[in-house]
């Protein structure tokens, strides 16, 4: 009998090895262009600056020479000793309150009123010439910031401003310094923000309720759903992630304003009556040369952002 010969299976270990190793190889070359880089970016842009910034709060860097000494929280206890300091953070704190529940109920409004605000019976559809009021409640948002506060500026004016000149029409003192006057100026630059912030967020949440299904809306107008009820209880809760970005970006924007009040209430208004905490910064580092304090003030207002983000996305999380 003639034995055949027979070959050894090729073995699949290899292969499979090989196969393995590639894919890892891939993974790492995946994981380091779309999570290495971005990381790399965002480390060297936002993480390394604040730290710097946390470093120089704790000199007394005058900003115009490479000394500086190490002082520890001395700038921070001046910090909270400080009037004016405190002054401009309850500034920023009454902006934080005020700014997003007024721009965002108006935006909110605004948008109801041109997607799901028309007649109920039929379908869904906003009010007759949505789309001229849409694009005309944008039309602010577009112009920038600086420009805002120049153009309130006039309108605030107290001899031969619109505001003043309206109000001398029908028979109103036009004479008042709205921008001068404590009682007003916060108030006053208030109004130019939301009239410049307003346009944006209706946009944000008219692509938010159009996202919403019809269907959902519909059944809540046949069940006896007002406008009011339907807007609130129904749309309100489905577009809550939306609500709270907005939130989020309009409270960064209250704790900043810079722009608006150094433009239109220069060195913080009459009797610092709308100091904030941005403007104060520069002033400290730019025209006093304490770049160490103006770094404690950056760090605290850093920590009240993030605080103000995490305190409004988890509360954004809570189910009804």
């Amino acid at each position: 009998m003639v034995a055949v010969p027979t070959t050894a299976p090729t073995s699949e270990a290899p292969r499979s090895r090989g196969r393995r190793q590639r894919l890892t190889l891939e993974r790492v070359v995946f994981f380091a262009l779309f999570l290495g880089v971005p990381l790399l970016v965002y480390v060297m842009f936002v993480v390394s600056p604040f730290l710097q910034a946390f470093y120089y709060s704790l000199t007394d860097w005058r900003g115009v020479s490479a000394s500086q000494e190490f002082v520890g929280l001395k700038n921070y206890v001046t910090l909270f000793e400080d009037e004016n300091f405190r002054t401009a953070l309850w500034h920023n704190a009454i902006l934080l309150v005020v700014l997003p529940l007024v721009t965002i109920t108006l935006a909110y409004a605004l948008a109801v009123l041109v997607t799901i605000g028309g007649d109920s019976r039929g379908e869904v559809k906003g009010i007759r010439g949505a789309t001229v009021y849409r694009v005309i409640s944008f039309f602010p948002y577009v112009i920038p910031a600086v420009v805002i506060g120049i153009l309130f500026a006039f309108i605030y004016a107290p001899g031969g401003g619109l505001l003043n000149g309206v109000l001398g029409l029908v028979g109103i003192d036009s004479q008042i310094a709205w921008l001068g006057d404590p009682r007003f100026a916060m108030a006053a630059v208030i109004i130019a923000v939301v009239w410049n912030m307003v346009g944006f967020y209706m946009v944000l949440f008219v692509a938010a309720i159009k996202a919403v299904p019809s269907e959902v809306i519909e059944a809540a107008r046949l069940d006896g759903a007002g406008r009011l009820r339907l807007s609130v209880r129904v749309v309100l809760p489905m577009i809550r992630e939306n609500v709270s970005t907005a939130l989020v970006y309009m409270g960064i924007l209250a704790l900043d304003m810079f722009v608006f009040i150094n433009v239109m209430t220069p060195n913080g208004g009459t009797s610092k009556s709308t100091e904030v905490v941005s403007r104060y910064l520069y002033e400290t580092a730019f025209q006093k040369s304490n770049f160490g304090l103006a770094s404690a003030m950056g760090v605290v207002m850093a920590v009240f952002t993030m605080i103000m983000a995490v305190i409004v996305l988890l509360l954004s999380r809570k189910k009804d």
